[in-house]
């Protein structure tokens, strides 16, 4: 039997190479895929929340305060701590006449949750970074890395950021009607509206699986307090789309910025009549 000579490929390992070389090409085709699907796609833009409250529609009823707390599972301080402490509210109905002057909102009692700045003053002021403004403008808070200064509660000139100076306790001791999409925050920290944040990663989310775009008329009321204002004065969208209806009501001559001489360019705005 003659040996082959030095050079020359077999039938078998000609087929080796090139499998191999038909693995190597697919496997490198993947990985391309595989990276410009978790690239971000630079014509999608990141949605700029934002919320407006008409005052002319609000009836001051302040459901958007209960309906705050449960969903966000603020504990309710009690007649004993009331008396020693200031309860906590996200969301709260705010009396000018309290304060012995006039704001910008008018005369009459307003709703006031977080203001969710473009320049917010708590983010400079924090140490730890525990309080940053995301790519979709919310402020958001991080408990878990709060270490409970409270320089941000300084800082902020709407004074709507809490300090949890006991642990959040229900009545009875019965926590299981808490919501598992919030996490209960612990004594020692700072806590604020986050404009139900958890409920608009799962709509985006949602409409990422489905590559479609976030639909303006199903988050219009997507937000806890604008779900249960009966009167539909809180309206809530993308302020960067410029046909969302709430991108419309800030081109309203009737919309009105908290402390707009600060400069803070709040999220939040209000639409009152010339009254």
């Amino acid at each position: 039997m003659s040996k082959r000579s030095t050079g020359q490929t077999t039938r078998r390992e000609a087929l080796f190479l090139g499998a191999s070389a038909a693995f190597a090409v697919a496997k490198g085709s993947a990985r391309a895929a595989e990276a410009k699907s978790e690239s971000p796609d630079p014509k999608v833009k990141t949605p700029q929340w934002s919320l407006a409250i008409d005052l002319d529609r609000c009836l001051r009823c302040q459901a958007c305060v209960v309906a705050c707390a449960a969903e966000n599972n603020i504990a309710p301080a009690g007649p004993q701590l009331s008396q020693t402490m200031r309860p906590i509210h996200w969301m709260e109905v705010l009396d000018p006449q309290a304060r012995g002057r006039l704001w910008e909102l008018g005369p009459w009692p307003a709703p006031v949750p977080c203001m969710h700045c473009e320049r917010p003053e708590c983010v400079k002021v924090c140490p730890v970074g525990a309080c940053h403004r995301a790519d979709d403008g919310i402020v958001v808070q991080v408990w878990d890395r709060c270490i409970g200064c409270r320089a941000c509660m300084v800082a902020c000139p709407y004074g709507r950021r809490s300090y949890n100076w006991t642990a959040p306790a229900w009545p009875g001791g019965d926590a299981s009607a808490v919501n598992p999409d919030v996490a209960i925050r612990p004594v020692g920290v700072v806590e604020k509206c986050t404009l139900c944040q958890h409920r608009i990663r799962a709509v985006t989310e949602r409409a990422r699986l489905d590559e479609e775009p976030v639909q303006d008329e199903k988050i219009l009321r997507l937000p806890a307090c604008a779900a249960a204002c009966p009167s539909r004065a809180i309206t809530f969208g993308d302020g960067s789309d410029p046909e969302s209806a709430v991108s419309k009501l800030a081109r309203s001559a009737r919309a009105v910025y908290l402390l707009a001489h600060l400069e803070t360019h709040p999220r939040v705005f209000y639409l009152r009549g010339k009254r």
